[in-house]
């Protein structure tokens, strides 16, 4: 009599338990079916197209920009004596051609001219004969004038310092 009851409850136990996987399983499947369905219609271009996010990227790729070229703006010719330890004087003769991005700047650059050759002129005076040996010397001094030049055309932008002749005696 005792022997009925129990295997009722192991029926009911393991039906629930199929369940409850069933359960399991549906909660898992359905949000990563809905997250590889969004995926698909984000990457394939569809999505994007509904919300509105292509019509930006049409309207600029419509439009093709025309690159503006620099414009260059000579430097005069400079001789400045090198700061040199021993008695013999070491001069260096430069060139300079500065680029300028914007043509609405050069201007600008113009009227800053004699600003821009005496702060080109003091940094020179600076320099040691070592430091200008090489590449590498060479590098830093370009480096160096265009952080300079750029302070002394404020407001305008200067993108590079060209060397059209550089003589180290």
């Amino acid at each position: 009599m005792s022997s009925s009851p129990p295997a009722k409850t192991d029926n009911t136990e393991t039906a629930s338990a199929k369940n409850g996987g069933k359960k399991k399983l549906i909660l898992i499947a359905v949000p990563v079916v809905l997250l590889l369905a969004i995926g698909g219609l984000w990457f394939s271009g569809i999505l994007p197209h509904l919300l509105g996010m292509g019509k930006k990227e049409e309207q600029a790729s419509a439009e093709p920009a025309k690159p503006v070229p620099p414009s260059y703006v000579d430097v005069p010719e400079m001789i400045a004596n090198l700061n040199s330890s021993n008695r013999k004087p070491s001069y260096v003769k430069m060139a300079a051609r500065v680029e300028v991005p914007k043509p609405d700047d050069v201007d600008k650059v113009k009227a800053a001219l004699p600003r821009l050759q005496d702060m080109m002129q003091t940094y020179l005076r600076e320099m040691r004969p070592e430091e200008l040996r090489g590449s590498a010397g060479t590098y830093r001094l370009r480096e160096e004038l265009l952080a300079r030049a750029n302070t002394a055309v404020a407001p305008a932008k200067i993108s590079d310092v060209l060397f059209t002749q550089m003589l180290v005696q």
